[in-house]
């Protein structure tokens, strides 16, 4: 079996969205690749993000909030960019991992003027979904991407 592709999801404090794609990458693709996610800075784990998850299937509660300087000297095939902040801050890796930018939605911004937890819930399912489908096509959608030049 060849080796598995190596894949950093980076965010800007690892407490939703790449938590969510490194949730749904072990759970969808776990024998295709490698995951691990990080923040610029860590928020801790969005506890409404490990509810959607849940309710999807997937358990992320014992996942938690990691800092990018916890994967100093670790390397990468790809480094996944999953929000414009850490797009904008990301640093340079050293290897040859390749940097791609895959941004979605914010749901804790999206839900912060929510009139009810249903209405903030939404937002978390449909960002939720949105990285489902992204994640299910990996690496597909990660050497496509690398080919458009949506690296950075």
């Amino acid at each position: 079996m060849p080796d598995r592709v190596r894949v950093l999801f980076l965010c800007t404090g690892n407490s939703c969205r790449s938590q969510m794609a490194e949730g749904w990458a072990r759970h969808l693709a776990a024998d295709r690749l490698d995951v691990r996610s990080a923040g610029i800075e860590t928020h801790g784990l969005n506890p409404l993000a490990v509810r959607v998850m849940s309710e999807a299937g997937v358990d992320i509660s014992g996942q938690r909030s990691k800092c990018l300087d916890e994967f100093a000297g670790s390397s990468f095939d790809y480094v996944v960019t999953v929000c414009d902040d850490a797009e904008q801050t990301c640093p340079v890796f050293a290897g040859d991992a390749r940097r791609v930018h895959r941004g979605f939605d914010d749901p804790p911004r999206l839900a912060r003027n929510a009139g009810s937890e249903q209405e903030a819930l939404a937002h978390y399912r449909r960002v939720r979904d949105e990285i489902r489908d992204f994640v299910a096509s990996m690496p597909e959608a990660l050497e496509s991407a690398a080919e458009r030049g949506d690296e950075t």
